[in-house]
């Protein structure tokens, strides 16, 4: 076996590609309810096969973290910058509440348990599962300028607080928001979100993984009773009640198929194809008892697909009701509203925000109208603006390479936060403007996922001997700020959120799971309220609990004993 442990060392690139198969296929095995999933099956791993001596270049696991830090900044650009608005004040509070709260009792259990400051910041990174923070305090490990011996050591402190203490916060917040999160506000989860879900309009949603013969959007064919004759097609479609709205798309008058406007009339003898949510056009609220027919021709009517992205000032602040009645949208409907890269409920009375994307179907000359007045289409496609993507990085990238000296401390932004913030400017501006290079979901996935796993691969194949000794020595110890560190921030956003800023049951959970960067554990809140009101709180968190955790890692690192 000689030959393949020399075959490791001299093709770091083949073994790169061998540690993420072995991590994806780790990660995938279920252990009973639980899968480690790719992030902490590469790292385990990277440190497995290290374990043979692998000497990682520098630059190229630097390379593959810059990838992840601007897809996860261009993500959640348009969050971040709502939340610096006073409307979502309560949220970016609880944001910086736990986080501040981490960063207090990071400096503190050091101080107890005489970490270094590798050794805090990797506790802090795993305890909160920030694969930012472990990267902003490896790269500022190697800014510090000391000898080579002590900065691998310190590096490896990172890298092993880190490991130890990921699953455990990965494990520990899944349980404490879903399960102790209700019983501290003493409230009944499900029944919050469902009463909130009444008071905003927003119906039922499906069971996630399942697929559902119901379909949402129908088209029906009805002949026009003698008593509605002579009446408007505007007058027809305000018979229905609000928010059950129904649209004429087209009539068959005479043997032939004819487009109709709001203002055309309607004759005895009509056949009208309408269009609406099912709960109209079979419910009691329809107008046309017994008077369905079958034409397949009226129905086959042409529609399309596509996603609206709101940039207009004009807009940000409007319900889908208000914002309905203002365009006059008759032949599109909405099927989901993404707020900063998750899914989230919508009614009637559901606020939109800039950066918003609507997900519609209809005619594609009317999605493109309404479109131009509230933003701007974007319509499928594979291709990824490089240009942006490659100019962004290296702008970021310089901006976080200046630094400011104070006394014997270096203090700047890092050469991974410079990104981050590139990431979130650019992902914003992007939002507003569609004259920004676009990168397709599937591509910022890449960017996201492969820039994580790679560098937590390289990570774990250059400090893998390392490990296992402070493993050893300071596994305890670890575990225990660890849990201090999941356990204590959580409950007092929780306890704050709940009982000062009376703020939703479920999106303060969402907030507490963003604010952590967990997106397990805001499936499990999910799955515990059976809703998606969650998420009306998570995607700003994350936004900030990104930055502000990634800036406490480097803060640990430069201010705490090496």
């Amino acid at each position: 076996m000689h030959w393949f442990a020399d075959l490791l060392r001299q093709h770091t690139e083949l073994t790169l590609f061998l540690t993420l198969a072995l991590g994806y296929g780790l990660g995938s095995v279920p252990l009973g309810h639980f899968r480690l999933g790719a992030v902490l099956g590469t790292l385990i791993a990277g440190l497995v096969v290290g374990q043979v001596g692998i000497d990682v270049p520098a630059a190229l696991q630097s390379t593959f973290f810059l990838m992840f830090m601007f897809a996860i900044g261009y993500r959640t650009g348009p969050e971040f910058f709502r939340g610096l608005r006073s409307g979502a004040l309560p949220q970016v509070v609880l944001s910086v509440l736990l986080c501040v709260t981490a960063l207090a009792l990071t400096f503190g259990l050091s101080w107890l348990m005489h970490f270094d400051g590798g050794t805090a910041a990797g506790v802090l990174a795993g305890a909160l599962t920030s694969s930012a923070a472990l990267g902003t305090a490896t790269n500022t490990v190697s800014t510090l300028g000391l000898p080579e011996a002590a900065t691998r050591a310190l590096g490896a402190n990172v890298t092993t607080a880190y490991a130890i203490t990921y699953l455990l916060g990965t494990v520990l917040v899944v349980w404490l928001l879903p399960r102790l999160g209700p019983r501290l506000m003493r409230v009944d989860l499900a029944r919050s979100c469902r009463e909130f879900e009444k008071k905003m309009g927003i119906q039922e949603a499906a069971d996630p993984g399942i697929m559902s013969a119901y379909q949402e959007i129908i088209v029906r064919a009805y002949r026009l009773p003698p008593s509605l004759a002579g009446r408007s097609v505007a007058e027809l479609e305000r018979m229905w009640p609000a928010g059950r709205r129904v649209v004429v798309a087209r009539i068959r008058r005479a043997g032939e198929i004819r487009e109709v406007t709001p203002s055309t009339g309607l004759e005895a003898g009509d056949v009208l194809g309408l269009a609406g949510r099912q709960e109209a056009l079979v419910g009691d609220a329809n107008p046309f008892p017994g008077e369905e027919v079958h034409d397949r021709e009226l129905l086959s009517i042409p529609t399309v697909s596509g996603d609206i992205v709101v940039t207009d000032r004009a807009v940000a602040g409007q319900t889908i009701e208000a914002l309905h009645r203002t365009l006059g949208s008759r032949g599109i409907f909405l099927l989901r509203l993404h707020r900063g890269g998750q899914e989230i409920p919508f009614g009637w009375h559901t606020v939109i925000e800039r950066g918003d994307v609507l997900t519609v179907t209809g005619h594609r000359s009317e999605i493109e109208r309404v479109a131009a007045l509230v933003g701007y289409p974007e319509w499928p496609t594979t291709a990824t603006d490089l240009v942006l993507v490659g100019g962004g990085i290296f702008l970021g990238g310089l901006l976080g390479l200046q630094a400011l000296q104070i006394g014997w401390i270096e203090i700047g932004l890092s050469l991974a936060v410079g990104v981050l913030l590139a990431g979130l400017v650019l992902g914003h501006l992007r939002s507003l403007n569609p004259r920004f290079g676009r990168i397709p979901e599937a591509s910022l996935w890449l960017f996201d996922t492969l820039g994580l796993t790679a560098f937590l691969a390289l990570v774990g194949l250059g400090t893998g001997p390392a490990v296992v000794k402070g493993l050893l020595e300071a596994g305890p110890r670890l575990l225990l700020a660890a849990l201090i560190l999941v356990l204590v921030p959580h409950a007092v956003t929780i306890l704050v959120g709940h009982y000062l800023l009376k703020v939703n049951p479920g999106i303060l959970l969402g907030v507490c799971a963003g604010a952590g960067t967990s997106a397990p554990a805001l499936a499990a809140v999910q799955e515990a309220a059976k809703s998606k009101v969650p998420a009306l709180g998570y995607g700003m968190a994350c936004a900030l609990g990104n930055v502000l955790l990634a800036l406490w890692a480097s803060l640990a690192v430069l201010m705490l004993p090496h």
